[in-house]
């Protein structure tokens, strides 16, 4: 397979994973403003852009205050910022139309409409902003009958796996900001850790992350200590970090048998250093060393099999 093409089959799928992430990210900060009325807007939503690292670019394209209005529009409908939904969705677009001989039909209908709807949305966008819950729904549920289409309708050649490669880091790495989410807001008030309100707010985490009813089937009680083992520790749950972790390594392996090359490149090292990490740690490890420094080693670790992977499939070598 060209690496032009394998590339562009691992963006399409992170551009849609992001997609879909912002949409949770957006949802649960929502949510937690229902939660917490009383908070101004710069606490509450200046922490999704410092978790999702746009804090700096927000300010110095849209020079505003943080408000839910001004945020939201920039994190979904301002093309200027290479990591809004509608930005996303366009870029994978723009990805699936340079390799439309490699995918399915059905797949380039769902995300060429995808787009047009989501660019149509932007006429309403006042309505959206002011209640986003629909809208936000309508990302998430596109983005997965996407990968459901890919998944049904793609030969489970080199090209999948790396789709499922893109899907898996991007996951690991959102999964991880959404715990930070959390620390940020509860940070300015350490004497809620443990309060009706903290349990509350780690609830909506969970449902934002589509986890709520699998950990409740595990463990019953809410607890912080145990959602966070969830969400970053759990093998099977398909949003923990480890489970993307483990399952990114597999893709990369399956690529290196298909290819006929070693299973055992750059970038299976690298993860299988990263998740042989995870299954050893325990949440207590997390806890007494600092969560939010966690989350912080977390990125750097996707981070570092992103450039791994670029390097063994997608580097330019002479």
């Amino acid at each position: 397979m060209l690496s032009r093409v394998a590339n562009s089959i691992y963006w399409i799928n992170r551009y849609i994973e992001r997609a879909e992430n912002y949409a949770r990210f957006i949802d649960v900060n929502f949510n937690l403003a229902l939660e917490m009325p009383n908070q101004q807007d710069d606490v509450q939503w200046k922490p999704i852009l410092e978790t999702t690292a746009d804090d700096e670019l927000f300010e110095e394209l849209c020079k505003a205050d943080y408000t839910q209005e001004n945020v939201l529009n920039f994190m979904i409908f301002d093309e200027k910022n290479p990591n809004s939904i509608i930005s996303c969705i366009n870029s994978a677009r723009e990805n699936a139309r340079t390799i439309r001989e490699n995918m399915s039909i059905e797949m380039w209908e769902h995300l060429n409409g995808f787009y047009l709807r989501v660019k149509e949305a932007k006429d309403r966008k006042g309505q959206i902003l002011r209640s986003p819950r629909e809208f936000l729904k309508e990302i998430k549920s596109g983005s997965e009958l996407l990968t459901g289409i890919e998944d049904a309708t793609i030969t489970h050649n080199e090209g999948w796996y790396f789709g499922r490669l893109g899907r898996f880091l991007e996951r690991a790495d959102m999964t991880a900001r959404f715990v930070d989410v959390k620390y940020f807001i509860i940070l300015p008030d350490s004497k809620a850790v443990g309060s009706m309100v903290d349990i509350l707010q780690w609830s909506t985490v969970l449902k934002s992350t589509s986890a709520y009813m699998m950990y409740r089937r595990k463990y019953g009680q809410l607890t912080p200590q145990k959602i966070v083992e969830f969400l970053i520790l759990d093998r099977l749950f398909p949003r923990s970090v480890y489970y993307c972790l483990h399952h990114a390594l597999e893709s990369v392996k399956r690529i290196g048998l298909l290819q006929k090359t070693s299973p055992t490149n750059g970038a299976a090292k690298k993860l299988a250093v990263h998740r042989a990490d995870l299954y050893y740690t325990n949440v207590d490890e997390i806890i007494d060393n600092g969560l939010h420094e966690y989350i912080d080693s977390l990125q750097l670790v996707v981070n570092e099999a992103n450039l791994a992977v670029y390097k063994t499939f997608f580097e330019f070598k002479e």
